[in-house]
C-alpha cells in the first residue's frame, strides 16, 4: 500500500494541467472561502445546487476519474449515511412532541393535503422538518469537504501560501509576522509527505516480519506498536532535525532576507472571468439563496 498515491483527501495531481490549474490562487481561494460560507443561513435548495455545482466543475475541469472515484465514493456514501440517520431522527432529535391537536371524537376534515409527516416506516417516521434537516447536514458535509479537496487537487502547496501571503501583506502594517507563518506552513505542507513515507516504512518492515498476532496476545501487541510509534516519532524527529540543518547549512537566519518566490502571482483574463462569475455566484445566493 502506498500512502503517498492511495490518500483519498488533498492529494495534488500535475496532469491534466486543467484551467483550474491556471487560475490564480487567490481567486481560487476567494471561490473557496465564498463556497464554504454561502451555505450558511441559505434554504435547502441552494444547498443542493452547489453540491450539483461543484460536480459539475469537476466534470468541466477533466479531472480523472481514477483520482476522483475514492473521493466521491466516500464522501457520497457518508453524505448519505448522514441524511438517512437524521432523516429518520424524530425531528432532528428533538423526541418531546407536542399535540398538535386537541385530544377530541369529532373527526375534522383536514382543508388542505398538508401533511406532517412524510412518510412512515414503522416506528420510524420522517418529517418535513427531520428531511429539511437532513437535507442541510448531508449537502454541507459534502460541500465543505469536496470544495476544499478540489482546491487541494488543483493548486500546489508553493501556490496555497504564496497567495495566502500576498492577501495577508497590508497585516505587515502592524508588525504581524506574515513571513514567518508562511514560513512554517510552506514547511508544514512539505514535511507531511515525509510523516506519510515513514509510516509507511514502519507499516511494511512490520508486514516483512508476518508477526502472529494472535498468539503474541493483547499485552505483546500493544508493547510491539508503543516500540513502533516511538521509533515514528524518533525518525520524524531525525527528518525535522536535518531540514534546519540544511537551512541552516545555506546561511538560513531571516524568512524576510531570504524569502524565495515560489510563485508568481499575476491576474490573468480566465482570473477576472473568475471573479466575475464569482459576483454573479453571490448575486444569485442573495437572489435566490435566502431562507
Amino acid at each position: 500500500m502506498d500512502l503517498l498515491r492511495s490518500l483519498p483527501i488533498g492529494l495534488y495531481i500535475e496532469k491534466p494541467f486543467s484551467w483550474l490549474h491556471r487560475l490564480d490562487p487567490r481567486v481560487k481561494l476567494g471561490w473557496l472561502m465564498s463556497l464554504i460560507l454561502s451555505p450558511l443561513l441559505a434554504n435547502s435548495s441552494w444547498r443542493i445546487f452547489l453540491v450539483i455545482f461543484l460536480l459539475l466543475i469537476t466534470w468541466l475541469s477533466f479531472i480523472p476519474w481514477r483520482v476522483q472515484k475514492k473521493q466521491i465514493t466516500w464522501l457520497l456514501l457518508v453524505g448519505i449515511l448522514i441524511f438517512i440517520l437524521t432523516a429518520f431522527a424524530p425531528d432532528g432529535l428533538s423526541i418531546n412532541y407536542q399535540p398538535r391537536l386537541p385530544e377530541s371524537d369529532i373527526n375534522i376534515n383536514q382543508p388542505t393535503d398538508y401533511q406532517y409527516i412524510l412518510y412512515s416506516f414503522g416506528n420510524f417516521n420522517v418529517t418535513r422538518r427531520s428531511f429539511d434537516l437532513a437535507i442541510r447536514v448531508s449537502t454541507l458535509f459534502f460541500t465543505l469537504i469536496y470544495s476544499s479537496n478540489l482546491f487541494l487537487l488543483t493548486t500546489a502547496p508553493e501556490e496555497i501560501t504564496a497567495g495566502i501571503e500576498d492577501l495577508l501583506s497590508p497585516l505587515n502594517r502592524f508588525k504581524f509576522p506574515v513571513t514567518e507563518m508562511i514560513l512554517t506552513l510552506t514547511l508544514s505542507l512539505r514535511f507531511i509527505p515525509l510523516v506519510l513515507e515513514e509510516i509507511q516504512n514502519l507499516i511494511r518492515s512490520i508486514r516483512t516480519r508476518a508477526i502472529k498476532w494472535r498468539k503474541l496476545g493483547i499485552k505483546k501487541s500493544v508493547q510491539i506498536w508503543v516500540i513502533v510509534m516511538e521509533k515514528l516519532l524518533e525518525n520524524i524527529l531525525l527528518r525535522a532535525e536535518q531540514i534546519a540543518i540544511a537551512m541552516e547549512s545555506r546561511g538560513f537566519t531571516n524568512p524576510k532576507n531570504h524569502e524565495v518566490q515560489w510563485h508568481e502571482s499575476r491576474i490573468k483574463t480566465n482570473d477576472v472571468v473568475a471573479l466575475f462569475f464569482l459576483v454573479i455566484f453571490w448575486l444569485f445566493r442573495v437572489a435566490i439563496g435566502q431562507m
